[in-house]
Formats: C-alpha cells, structure tokens, sequence
C-alpha cells in the first residue's frame, strides 16, 4: 500500500497569517488535530498542531495561585508564527510501512501529503487505523476484482479472515500466483496473502 492509497483530501488548510483564535476554531469544527498551513499557491510552508496552538496561552488561575503573575511577551497571534518544522511533509507513492514509522518516530498524528511542493492531502492514524478495520467480506471482493483481471474471475477463490488472505489458483502458474500476492497486498487493509494452486490444497 501506498499513501496515495489512504490518505484524504486537505478539507481545511490555514495561512501563515490566519490568526491563533481562527485557527483553533477550525480545528474544533472540522474534528482535527492539525491543520497544514500553505501559501498562496497552496505550497506547504509546514503544519500546527493542537499543542501547538495551545502553547503558553493559558495563565495561571490568579485565585489560587497568590495573585495574578506579570504577563511577559504576548504569545504569537498567527499561526505563522507557530509552523512545526517536525514534517515537511510526506510523498503519495511513499509506502505505509514508512509512513507508520514517521508518526511512530516523530510522535505525530498526522503528516501532510506533497506532490511535487503543493499539498495533495492529509493522512493521520485514523486513516491507518479506518484502512484496518476494514471488513473482511470487502477486502476479498477487492482483491476478486483484482485477480479477475489475471485469468479471468473463475480462477480464483477467495477468502479472507482478520485481514489475512487465502487465494487458491485453479491452474498451476508460480508467476501468476506472485503477481496474485503483491495484487492482495496492494488492497488496502490486508495485512498478508498466501496463494497456492488447487492441486496443493487437494493433497493437504
């Protein structure tokens, strides 16, 4: 799988000049937690998270804490002043694989997805974990579909169980039963694929 494969549209994108206030209204409206931020022509200057927005904007509660503090400097007011330089974002084409390793390691979210500068789309955890959860029956009719273009839709059986596939090929073709596996694999939400032929399942 490919992040081109998961990932979503950018449904709300903001500008280094949107302020800190607007910004996290968008965020609670449209249920995320962060928002790329873009110029002009929709290039990506970098992304703000929830943590980012919040950071330093709440005051210590003056009628516990011995009275109310001097205030310092003002915290920035627009999120330009607030870009992660964390994730400079990530490629459609690259492999899920590494994209789960980049939130892991960068202890992110979300990644903006970049297409040659210009922000194609947003892929988070929850579109990992949607593409997992993803019903068993309707991963094996993708992947049916899939092979019925490798020998024709009688070839094939099917069956799917937790997200793991079991294709048996009526013929006997070693190539066409490693072209059947990456085919699988490729489905979004199947975790791995065996194939064997007829004749071996007959004589287990």
């Amino acid at each position: 799988m490919r992040v081109r494969d998961i990932m979503a549209e950018p449904g709300v994108v903001a500008r280094a000049d949107t302020p800190v206030k607007a910004a996290a209204g968008m965020l609670v409206e449209h249920g995320v937690t962060a928002l790329p931020v873009v110029d002009s022509e929709d290039r990506l200057l970098g992304e703000v998270t929830e943590l980012d927005l919040v950071r330093n904007r709440f005051p210590r509660d003056p009628r516990y804490s011995g009275g109310a503090e001097e205030h310092g400097e003002p915290p920035p007011g627009v999120v330009g002043e607030l870009i992660s330089p964390r994730i400079t974002g990530i490629d459609p084409e690259t492999d899920v694989t590494d994209l789960v390793r980049v939130l892991l390691e960068e202890r992110v979210r979300s990644v903006p997805v970049v297409e040659e500068g210009r922000l194609v789309g947003m892929v988070t955890g929850r579109d990992l974990v949607r593409t997992l959860a993803r019903d068993d029956d309707l991963l094996a009719r993708d992947i049916s579909y899939r092979l019925s273009f490798v020998g024709g839709p009688r070839r094939w059986s099917v069956e799917v169980d937790e997200g793991t596939a079991l294709i048996v090929d009526a013929y006997d073709s070693a190539e066409d039963r490693h072209v059947a596996r990456v085919l699988a694999e490729s489905v979004p939400g199947v975790l791995r694929a065996h194939c064997t032929a007829a004749a071996a399942e007959e004589n287990e």
